[in-house]
């Protein structure tokens, strides 16, 4: 319990030492139209799954006194734009929590739980590498382990993702015209990690955004109902998003990886091979009831490049992955795709 003290005071040394005095100035969340409140849900959706009700104050000391095991001076402004900082965005000195808590997953489970709340996250963790969740600061519990499974620490490198970059997808929910409207948000989920020159760019259980464009339910002499969906934004190992869509890379490689399932002899009723019907980054499925069924695979691509913030993986963890420029041949472990 010491130890865990000793490493709980730490963090919250770490926290208002980083992300205090000038950096309130320089970041944007300072904008005077931002209201306190639209920050303060963000964070507590990040770290519980939903906003927390009552007054702002009590709200902010919580969110505190569960990530640190105290509250943080400052003003409301100050605090809240900290909590910001080091739960979501980080600095180029220091990875933010979600950033730390999904290469903690990324090494332990090979995937991340992007859409579990962070204590969600990190109860699993610990219920896996210590056979039950532990108690205190979420903070300290995530650099607890971040000492075990990497003794030198989290670091996070800068990641070129280049237009064009294809991500393949599935739904993680059945869709049908009877359990959706126009409207709804649908998230999928990433199926194969994302390699970019030895970097972590995006991890299975990264989800691709979507949005129902169109629900149209059965009609008269046998006309069937419709379900269109849009494809939005791809989430990477940051946090951060971009916009997709389904274009001609894309295309293709559904088509490759409809042929590869076809010659194993397995069924090939899950894959997407419609391609955009009339759309920008979606597409149009029509048929019975059942519409849209969970694991239907969905490739995109990324629709313009990106700079984000990714995991450099050390040569232990992912010995065989070699630039793809090298005049070697790439080996790489199933699942793993390599771009450069």
């Amino acid at each position: 319990m010491k130890r865990f003290a000793i490493i709980s005071a730490a963090v919250f040394f770490l926290v208002f030492a980083t992300f205090s005095g000038r950096s309130f100035a320089a970041d944007d969340n300072n904008d005077p139209e931002r209201l306190p409140l639209q920050g303060l849900e963000k964070v507590e959706s990040i770290v519980y799954g939903s906003p927390g009700t009552g007054g702002l104050l009590l709200r902010l000391s919580k969110v505190e006194r569960d990530l640190f095991g105290m509250e943080l001076p400052g003003s409301l402004t100050e605090r809240q734009t900290a909590l910001e900082n080091f739960v979501e965005k980080g600095n180029s000195g220091q990875p933010s929590l979600l950033f730390k808590t999904a290469i903690a997953e990324w090494v332990t489970l090979k995937r991340v739980n992007s859409a579990m709340s962070l204590i969600d996250r990190v109860n699993t963790l610990e219920q896996t590498l210590e056979g039950e969740p532990q108690i205190g600061a979420l903070s300290a519990r995530v650099e607890r382990l971040i000492s075990k499974l990497m003794p030198n620490g989290v670091s996070a490198v800068s990641v070129s993702v280049p237009a064009n970059t294809v991500m393949k997808t599935k739904f993680i929910n059945t869709l049908t015209v009877r359990n959706v409207k126009k409207g709804d948000s649908v998230a999928l989920e990433i199926t194969e990690d994302c390699v970019i020159g030895g970097s972590l760019a995006a991890a299975r259980g990264n989800r691709l955004f979507a949005e129902v464009t169109k629900v149209r339910m059965p009609r008269s002499f046998g006309r069937p109902s419709e379900i269109e969906v849009g494809f939005k934004n791809i989430e990477f190992i940051d946090g951060s998003t971009a916009e997709v869509f389904i274009g001609p890379e894309s295309k293709k490689a559904m088509e490759v990886d409809s042929a590869t399932i076809g010659a194993a002899g397995a069924s090939v009723a899950g894959a997407v091979l419609l391609g955009p019907v009339g759309l920008a980054g979606g597409f149009l499925v029509r048929g019975s009831d059942k519409q849209i069924k969970e694991g239907t695979l969905v490739f995109v691509e990324t629709s313009a490049a990106s700079s984000i913030m990714g995991y450099q993986i050390p040569a232990l963890v992912l010995p065989e992955v070699v630039d793809s420029t090298s005049s070697s041949p790439s080996g790489v472990e199933p699942g793993v795709d390599v771009f450069e």
